[in-house]
């Protein structure tokens, strides 16, 4: 039932790493999508070229996206630092960045030559993103100092003005070198983007962005890069084609497909469901596993993800904001006026390419991976033996998901086995932001448990980031243990493939029933 700890080579710690950075991105990012759609939402409507062009209303657009969405942004970064007070100093900081952004922005406009085109607002979404974190944590370590120090009486004085001096401080922080660098960084990424759209080359990024996503790394790629750079220029254009480099739907629905038509065994069974999760629902850690099973789909994936940008660039598919889920819904709602001719057929062309090249190489191993079920009478055992011979070496993750494909007295001996290490209440699935494939796995787990009578345990859905101690049993998809295991080293770590229909989830249940039966 426990995952056994594997030496941790330099590349899986850089990896750990990247998630965890990704993962902190994501959990400022994704609170406040709500903000992000409601500002589409006025867009959309609003402005110049809306469905109901009103000049009143959209004059919410500017402030909400440069004032709000920033602040909003670094609150949310500094709570998870340090709660409330982390937030309000961050926010304080922001608001710094944002005036000193305006301010280089309107000197350099001024001493521009009459008739040159004037440059636009930079949003602070970067400066949010640092300066948010930053102030928080600089605070807990003020904070520190005199910490049990305080006379009675004096601790909201002295609260308060630390609070509100080091707020100060930050704010001029972020007005000189922070404004300062997250300019200079959003022109340099901008002139990047520019240079690939008027070159040509902007499908080249699905080579990095496909790959990242089944490796569970698009957080920061997607929410540091993507989401700053096409809020920006949907700012100032009305939508963005960046919005859809991740999100969409396509290349993970055309590998599912494929699966479902050509795969063996379970990967074949559980394919149909997970298609409809993905491409409906908008999770698309559910696709991750299948790619995993077999790295060269990767090829797929990044085949459909570029014929959906190219697509996408030659007829001018855009979304007025980002679309989270992504979920074909979410993507639907969010596009641009005019576009959903070349939105809709991205997401077709995408998800053709990828099932045909899937096929392709789902057919052409089909013997080797049946005499490998003939061998092993094991269809995921069989996949994962696949994805070692195709990686040239074996994987400890891969080891523990097919010692955890099998079922029956084997799992009920390793949940007897587990029952007294720790009394299990409190079930926590995690992964990167605790939203989607986290919700869908608790919802799997709490329905088993209604099934099998079983009362008494909690189970929940969180952010790695946000695991603590109260965490008896933690569940997580293979390639996050390791940095679930780092949060909360004390509590039962299990790795799973597939958050829909893993078969550990039965053992889960055996372990806490048996605990019950036993009173421990």
């Amino acid at each position: 039932m426990t995952t056994a700890s594997a030496p941790t080579t330099g590349g899986s710690k850089a990896q750990v790493h990247v998630q965890r950075f990704g993962t902190f991105l994501s959990g400022m990012i994704m609170p406040n999508i709500p903000a992000l759609i409601a500002w589409g939402i006025f867009t959309a409507f609003f402005i110049d070229v809306g469905w109901t062009p009103n000049a009143d209303l959209a004059t919410i657009v500017g402030p909400f996206i440069h004032y709000l969405l920033p602040i909003l942004i670094a609150y949310t970064g500094g709570t998870m630092v340090y709660g409330i007070r982390g937030g309000v100093v961050g926010s304080i900081a922001t608001m710094g960045a944002i005036a000193g952004s305006d301010l280089i922005v309107a000197n350099i406009n001024a001493a521009l030559p009459e008739g040159a085109s004037e440059l636009g607002q930079v949003h602070m979404f970067i400066g949010a993103m640092i300066l948010g974190p930053l102030g928080a944590w600089t605070m807990k370590k003020i904070d520190s100092i005199w910490e049990g120090k305080i006379k009675a009486g004096f601790e909201m004085l002295v609260n308060m003005f630390s609070a509100g001096i080091w707020g100060f401080v930050m704010a001029v922080v972020g007005f000189y070198p922070v404004a300062w660098v997250v300019n200079g960084i959003m022109q340099a990424l901008s002139t990047a983007v520019n240079w690939l759209v008027e070159m040509n080359l902007l499908p080249l990024t699905s080579i990095i962005i496909e790959p990242a996503k089944v490796f569970f790394l698009n957080n920061a790629i997607n929410h540091g890069v993507l989401t700053p750079l096409g809020v920006t220029q949907a700012a100032e254009t009305g939508s963005s084609i960046l919005f859809l480099l991740e999100a969409n739907p396509g290349p993970g629905v055309g590998l599912l497909l494929a699966f479902t038509i050509f795969g063996l065994g379970a990967a074949r069974a559980s394919a149909p469901g997970a298609a409809v999760i993905q491409f409906f629902g908008g999770i698309h850690e559910v696709y991750f596993p299948y790619a995993l099973m077999k790295p060269v789909l990767i090829v797929a994936l990044i085949a459909g993800g570029m014929t959906g940008v190219t697509t996408n660039m030659l007829l001018g598919g855009a979304l007025r904001a980002p679309a989270a889920p992504g979920s074909i819904i979410a993507v639907m709602l969010q596009t641009a006026q005019g576009a959903y001719f070349a939105v809709i057929l991205s997401v077709v062309l995408s998800a053709t390419v990828t099932f045909v090249i899937s096929a392709v190489i789902l057919r052409a191993s089909r013997k080797r991976d049946l005499e490998s079920m003939a061998a092993t009478d094991d269809a995921f055992g069989a996949a994962i033996t696949q994805t070692e011979a195709a990686k040239g070496k074996s994987s400890d993750h891969l080891g523990g998901l097919r010692g955890g494909a099998a079922t029956g007295a084997g799992g009920a001996a390793g949940a007897a086995a587990t029952a007294t290490e720790r009394e299990v209440k409190n079930i926590v699935f995690a992964c990167d932001a605790g939203m989607g494939s986290s919700a869908m796995g608790a919802s799997v787990l709490r329905n088993k448990f209604k099934k099998a009578g079983v009362e008494n345990v909690t189970v929940v859905n969180k952010a790695i980031a946000s695991l603590d101690s109260s965490a008896d049993l933690v569940i997580t998809q293979n390639q996050l243990t390791d940095r679930a295991r780092q949060q909360t080293p004390d509590a039962i770590h299990i790795s799973v493939d597939n958050f829909m229909n893993s078969p550990k989830y039965d053992e889960v249940v055996d372990l806490v029933r048996a605990q019950h039966e036993d009173g421990v």
